[in-house]
C-alpha cells in the first residue's frame, strides 16, 4: 500500500529542526527501499522549512502510522500536525526516475483537498512535469478525499492548475530530499 504523509512544522521550530537533521535523515534512510518521494517544503522566501512530505510504501496503516508518528522530527516536537492518507501512484515511478531530475526550475507540493462532487480524477494531459501524482484516499482506500502532486512549474499558479477542482488547494515550494 502507498502512504502520503505531510509533516507540517511548527512555528519556531527550525532550530529543533536542524538539531535533529541527521536523526532525521538516519531515520528516513531505513526507508530507502519504500520511499517513492520525499522532501521539504519551504516559506515564500524559499529558504525557511515549513514541511516534510513522504510517499512511501508499506504493508498497512498500522505501518504507516508507525513511520508518521516515530520520526524523530515528530516525537521532539518539531511538526505541529501530519496529514497521513492512503495514496496511489498513478505514474507508477519514483521521484529518482522523474525524466526532469532533481535541480533546475521550480517544484511545488499541490494538495486538493475535498475533490468536487461529480469530478473524475484523471492525470493531467501531459505528464512531463509531473514528478507524483494520485489521489489521497480513505484508509480502506475505497473514498477520494483529495489529490496530492509534486511538480516542476514556473510558478505556484501554474503548479495549482495540475489539479482538478477541490474544495481547498494548497500550494507549497517544494524540493527533492535526502541527505545534501
Amino acid at each position: 500500500m502507498e502512504f502520503f504523509c505531510y509533516h507540517r512544522d511548527r512555528t519556531g521550530s527550525l532550530p529543533l529542526r536542524r538539531e535533529l537533521a541527521e536523526s532525521h535523515w538516519s531515520y528516513m534512510d531505513r526507508y530507502t527501499a519504500e520511499l517513492i518521494a520525499r522532501g521539504p517544503t519551504f516559506a515564500a522566501d524559499g529558504e525557511t522549512p515549513t514541511g516534510s512530505v513522504h510517499i512511501v510504501g508499506l504493508p498497512d496503516p498500522a505501518a504507516a502510522r508507525a513511520f508518521a508518528h516515530d520520526e524523530p522530527n515528530h516525537q521532539a516536537g518539531v511538526y505541529r500536525d501530519v496529514l497521513l492518507r492512503r495514496w496511489r501512484n498513478l505514474l507508477g515511478r519514483t521521484m529518482w526516475d522523474f525524466p526532469g531530475g532533481p535541480t533546475g526550475d521550480d517544484r511545488y507540493l499541490v494538495l486538493g483537498l475535498g475533490p468536487v462532487p461529480s469530478t473524475v480524477l484523471t492525470l493531467p494531459g501531459t505528464t512531463d512535469d509531473l514528478i507524483a501524482f494520485g489521489p489521497l484516499l480513505s484508509d480502506d482506500g475505497t473514498r477520494w478525499l483529495g489529490t496530492t502532486a509534486l511538480v516542476r512549474a514556473p510558478d505556484p499558479h501554474t503548479a495549482r492548475t495540475v489539479l482538478g477542482p477541490h474544495a481547498e488547494t494548497e500550494v507549497h515550494a517544494w524540493e527533492f530530499g535526502g541527505r545534501r
